[in-house]
């Protein structure tokens, strides 16, 4: 059964594909596809099947899913552009007669006051009115989109945000990509939709508080009224849409929009997700230069 991984340039995707050469996938039923196929050179070389997908080129989703069985649709990082791109995969995947589209949508997309949620729920009303079989993987939030910032936040001494006492549910992108292939390979899961967040949940005060207690660094978390945590992402470089849309995310957060105890990513992994303690040690593992 061949599966296309949309979206192989990027970090779930490539994530998600290890997981099935893991799993004993062979190599050859693997399709990864991306914009700049030159990144994926190393998968050429242990058998991968590489084509070229371009979500703004449809033409180029025709060609990649031929043959396809299965399609695990990456959602695009273009916010704003998402519903186009995903329409242009939903309709090639469509054409192909592909037994399965996978979606990386968001936690509790249909009813989630998260902005970033808006283009995964029009795209969940899109597979459902296109017909084609089906699975949703509502993501949480990855506990990297903390960690990632740990250089900065050891540097000023402070993490910035809007979140208020609000509990976080997140997972590492390898537990997300571990569902990802799990639904992938086993079962039948057409119709079903995910709701995938990590075991336990923190808040921004005690993400900080683990930081400080592992780097040695006092860390401290400062909240801010919205308006000015999203005005301090401006003053960092982000454009004022992403910055409004990150600030009123993260202001969603005192409001449980980010917290989940149903363990549904536990029981489809088979495993516990990753906790706050490994994530930060990973963190700051990744800021230490190799030896050499």
């Amino acid at each position: 059964m061949t599966t296309v991984i949309t979206g192989a340039t990027g970090l779930l995707g490539r994530l998600v594909i290890e997981q099935l050469l893991t799993q004993g996938v062979p190599p050859d039923q693997i399709v990864a596809g991306g914009r700049s196929i030159a990144r994926l050179t190393d998968l050429t070389a242990r058998g991968v099947d590489v084509r070229h997908i371009d979500y703004d080129a449809p033409e180029t989703l025709r060609s990649a899913f031929s043959g396809a069985q299965q399609v695990l649709l990456i959602s695009g990082s273009e916010v704003g552009r998402r519903l186009p791109q995903h329409r242009a995969v939903i309709e090639a995947a469509v054409a192909a007669e592909v037994s399965l589209i996978a979606y990386t949508s968001i936690l509790r997309a249909p009813t989630s006051a998260i902005p970033l949620a808006v283009e995964h729920k029009a795209t969940e009303e899109m597979l459902a009115a296109a017909g084609v079989p089906h699975v949703l993987l509502r993501n949480g939030w990855y506990v990297e989109n903390y960690t990632g910032q740990l250089a900065g936040a050891l540097e000023r001494g402070v993490i910035l945000g809007s979140a208020g006492d609000g509990r976080i549910s997140a997972a590492t992108r390898a537990d997300f990509a571990a569902a990802a292939a799990a639904v992938l390979t086993s079962g039948n899961h057409v119709g079903a939709g995910y709701e995938l967040a990590g075991d336990d949940s923190f808040t921004m005060t005690e993400f900080a508080a683990e930081v400080s207690r592992q780097s040695g660094t006092t860390v401290a978390y400062v909240d801010l009224p919205q308006a000015e945590y999203a005005a301090a992402l401006r003053e960092v470089g982000l454009p004022e849409t992403f910055a409004d849309i990150l600030a009123e995310s993260d202001a969603q957060v005192r409001n449980g929009e980010l917290f989940d105890d149903g363990g549904q990513l536990n029981r489809l992994i088979g495993r516990p997700t990753t906790t706050l303690t490994d994530a930060v040690a990973a963190g700051l593992q990744a800021l230490t230069p190799p030896r050499p």
